[in-house]
Formats: structure tokens, sequence, C-alpha cells
């Protein structure tokens, strides 16, 4: 199997406005072809899904959850571009999912590029403390995947959905575009917990 880099993956997302984990996946499923994972991507509607993203969601609703025991609760704002279809059944289906997915995982971050830079920088110097004495490129390789690992667990389009760990919640995202026709994207969410600080985070 082709060794897949931060660059590659970076470089694809650049061609194809592509989320990064729907990256590392089409270029691990085509061996580091580009060309043929960009073919991948079309074929699962993923770049599709990405040029929707760059429509306006200004329409949309604010869900709340409350755990059973009344301990965690959440708030969330999921937006869509039309009004039809922030009233339908499927997409109120997925706001109260990604509720039930943020009380149970607790994000801390909505995407990526919200980690500050200080957070990330003092993760890869960890990591490269780790594993000193190793040759650069491999050192790089090993940093890179401690950061996505990283990122998996904190921010909240990275982590695997509660429901379903073979999807990321932007996956689900993904094929909610796909199938309501419009770009959907969640804007904001607050966290409460009796025995911790609020989460809040908005785009």
């Amino acid at each position: 199997m082709a060794d897949i880099t931060a660059k590659d993956v970076q470089n694809l997302r650049e061609r194809t406005g592509v989320g990064i984990m729907d990256a590392k996946r089409a270029l691990i499923e085509a061996n580091g072809d580009a060309e043929q994972a960009i073919e991948l991507l079309k074929k699962q509607g993923a770049m599709k899904a990405a040029k929707k993203a760059g429509r306006e969601a200004a329409e949309g609703k604010v869900f709340s959850y409350i755990h059973g025991n009344s301990q965690v609760g959440v708030l969330l704002q999921l937006n869509s571009e039309t009004d039809f279809v922030a009233r339908s059944d499927k997409f109120s289906e997925l706001g109260m999912d990604l509720c039930l997915h943020v009380a149970a995982m607790n994000p801390t971050y909505i995407s990526r590029d919200q980690i500050p830079a200080s957070l990330l920088e003092g993760e890869q110097a960890a990591a490269r403390e780790q594993v000193q004495g190793k040759p650069v490129e491999i050192i790089e390789k090993i940093v890179a995947g401690k950061i996505d690992k990283f990122a998996s667990e904190i921010v909240l389009l990275e982590q695997l959905f509660v429901k379903d760990d073979t999807k990321t919640i932007q996956d689900l995202l993904h094929e909610a575009t796909q199938v309501l026709g419009e770009h959907i994207k969640i804007t904001s969410f607050a966290r409460f917990e009796v025995s911790g600080s609020p989460t809040v985070c908005g785009l």
C-alpha cells in the first residue's frame, strides 16, 4: 500500500473541496493515485456535497436534548438553505442525532480549523518528542497520524458517529446534503453538564 502523507491529503482537498477523512479514505482506496481518488469521490458523491457546501445555509433550527439523568444538556443549531428542508422529518432526525452525539462524545470544536494553533503546536511537539531518533519522513508521518487522532477526539466533524462508528459526523452531513439536496451545516452548539464546565462553540 502506498504511503499517504498529510500533504497528499491536503492537495486532494484543495482540488476537490472534500473533508479530511473523505480525502484520506479515497487516497487509501486508490493506493495513493490522486486522479483515481478524484474519480472515487465523484462516484461516492462527496464532491457534489462539497460543491453545495459553498452555498449559503441561512435557514435552519435550534435543537435541544436533555439526557435521561438530567445531568447533561445540549443546544445545537443546524442550518439548511431553505425553510422547506429545515421543516422536514429527515432534517429534524439529523438534528436530534447530532444533539445526542454531542451529549455523549463531548466535542470541543466543530471543525479542525477552530483548534488554537498553540494547542496543535504543543501536540505536535509532544508527538515529535516521543519518536526522536527515527528518520525525518517517518517522524512526520507519525506526527500527522497522532494529530489526526487528537483531532478525531475533540473535533465534532471528525468524530465517529456515536450511533454508527463506520462514519464520521462529516460523513453524516454529506449524506444529508445528498438526500436533502441542500448544504447542511452545524453552525453552533452548547453542551452543559452539571459536574463540569459548559462547552460553547460556533462557526
